[in-house]
């Protein structure tokens, strides 16, 4: 019972002192507030500026194709088709898959250009290109599940 009392009164003293020296910090965050000046703040305009409204550039314009297959095999790379004036990897991208405007389902992926379900397609099981064993079975992306 005594160093029960010795543990209570010693974890005591550890909280009055850590309390004691954060409340007695330097106080000179108010004197630093009170010694700078507030800025001039510049009154508003009373009309508007459109500046703001206007519709902002694409800062990628120059990556537009305008139909020219050459100009996205030169950027982006071999797979690479001009799809709605733009540069659209045709055997990964979901909404353009083997041939513009192609969409996948909303479960299927995309997977060297063909639509496909990842989690019960024995060639690309749980990823694009992970097969299962011969004879094996894809269920919920997992080979041989259960």
């Amino acid at each position: 019972m005594k160093i029960m009392k010795v543990i209570f009164f010693i974890i005591a003293i550890a909280m009055a002192a850590a309390i004691t020296i954060t409340f007695t910090g330097d106080n000179n965050e108010e004197t630093l507030m009170m010694t700078t000046e507030t800025p001039y703040v510049k009154p508003l305009p009373k009309r508007v500026s459109r500046f703001l409204a206007e519709k902002i550039d694409n800062p990628r314009a120059a990556d537009h194709c305008k139909k020219d297959d050459e100009i996205c095999y030169i950027l982006e790379g071999k797979n690479s088709t001009c799809c709605s004036n733009k540069c659209m990897d045709l055997s990964e991208d979901k909404h353009n898959c083997g041939a513009c405007k192609n969409k996948c389902k909303f479960t299927s992926s995309c997977c060297g250009g063909e639509c496909v379900n990842l989690a019960y397609d024995k060639r690309h099981c749980g990823s694009c290109g992970n097969k299962c064993m011969p004879g094996g079975y894809c269920i919920y992306g997992l080979c041989n599940y259960a």
